[in-house]
């Protein structure tokens, strides 16, 4: 009685995550993108994620869990901070000041799509074949999205900001590659305050050498974005999805994710006002629609942010 009343109590627990991370990063991109309207991408990252590095800090010292990385866990704290938080962070933070969020935040979610091929020749990992099928019916979506008809490819801009937004879901499979190949020492969530720290020093770096000290006009409607990018769409998403990852199935986790670039998508068109177009939606299932099948075709599926 005792073990199902324990199960039961995990599981809401885990619920509970899940919908506080898809509640974060669903409303963090529209937030972000206002965000790129008084700060250049490197800034935007350098702040959001220098509020994270304080909130983290500030959970692992309650949880008494603030301790340096074993040596052993070094090469993953260098590798999510470089090619997830730098690599990812700024590539898709550059691609969304010149992409609409509903296209951005459906074009970082194939990030999944790119794991299976990646692991396939990195981890000797054989792919099912109903993972394949997901990302044939991924990239079918990805087609729909870049389809002359609807996509004007003379636009240098737009171009390169889907680019740099495909670019940017590369790097985060390489490190989800990394994570799934790497043998941890200390938990997922001990490790985020230290790749945080590390990305914040890095970016905030390359803000100050390639865009100088930035000039805003501060109002409390700003600030109050920036805390919410920093501590609900940063801090507190990272630690909620550790308490999905570990209470719920990774199927479920996974695919209840999958509801993160539909808010996305909504808040946009509501709040940002902009267009909802028949390629989008067909992008949306198609592309949501592989990963969901990848997704079910096995309980090691990397979950998506």
């Amino acid at each position: 009685m005792s073990a199902a009343r324990d199960a039961h109590a995990s599981r809401r627990i885990g619920i509970a995550a899940l919908i506080t991370v898809v509640l974060a990063w669903g409303l963090v991109w529209p937030v972000n993108k206002v965000l790129l309207e008084s700060f250049s991408p490197l800034w935007a990252i350098a702040i959001r994620s220098a509020i994270a590095t304080v909130v983290l800090i500030i959970i692992a010292l309650a949880r008494d869990r603030l301790v340096l990385p074993p040596p052993a866990d070094v090469p993953v704290v260098l590798s999510l901070a470089l090619l997830h938080m730098v690599g990812f962070g700024v590539l898709a933070a550059w691609g969304l000041q010149l992409v609409p969020t509903g296209r951005s935040v459906v074009l970082a979610y194939t990030t999944p799509l790119w794991v299976v091929p990646g692991a396939w020749l990195f981890l000797h990992e054989r792919p099912t074949a109903r993972r394949i099928a997901g990302v044939l019916v991924g990239l079918v979506g990805l087609g729909v999205l870049f389809n002359p008809t609807t996509f004007d490819w003379t636009q240098r801009a737009a171009v390169l900001g889907n680019g740099a937004i495909i670019l940017a879901a590369f790097f985060w499979a390489a490190s989800i590659l990394h994570i799934r190949g790497h043998r941890w020492r200390s938990t997922p969530l001990d490790l985020v305050p230290w790749q945080m720290l590390l990305a914040t020093a890095i970016v905030t770096s390359l803000a100050l050498t390639l865009d100088g000290v930035p000039v805003v006009t501060w109002n409390g409607r700003l600030i109050a974005l920036l805390l919410y990018a920093g501590i609900l769409g940063t801090a507190l998403a990272y630690w909620a999805t550790a308490m999905a990852s570990r209470n719920l199935p990774a199927v479920t986790t996974s695919l209840g994710l999958l509801a993160t670039p539909v808010l996305s998508t909504i808040v946009a068109t509501l709040w940002l006002g902009e267009p909802l177009t028949l390629a989008l939606v067909a992008a949306i299932v198609l592309i949501l629609g592989g990963v969901a099948i990848g997704a079910t075709a096995g309980e090691h599926q990397p979950v998506a942010r």
